[in-house]
């Protein structure tokens, strides 16, 4: 096991163990995404929901 400790200037993670874990994960979470056969949703779309929630949110912390 690998216990070095990375500057965390550099790295975001503890140990490589920790960042070589999240790689994996990150890695398979991008090609489960590639590999979904539902449509994709329009960027304009995404965009205006997401508009939407934002505005919702600032609205709330207004009061």
């Amino acid at each position: 096991m690998n216990t070095a400790v990375l500057d965390s200037r550099i790295f975001e993670f503890d140990t490589e163990e920790v960042a070589s874990s999240y790689d994996r994960w990150f890695y398979a979470k991008v090609q489960e995404a590639i590999d979904d056969q539902r449509p994709g949703i329009p960027h304009d779309q995404v965009m205006a929901e997401m508009d939407g929630i934002i505005d919702e949110i600032e609205s709330r912390q207004k009061i």
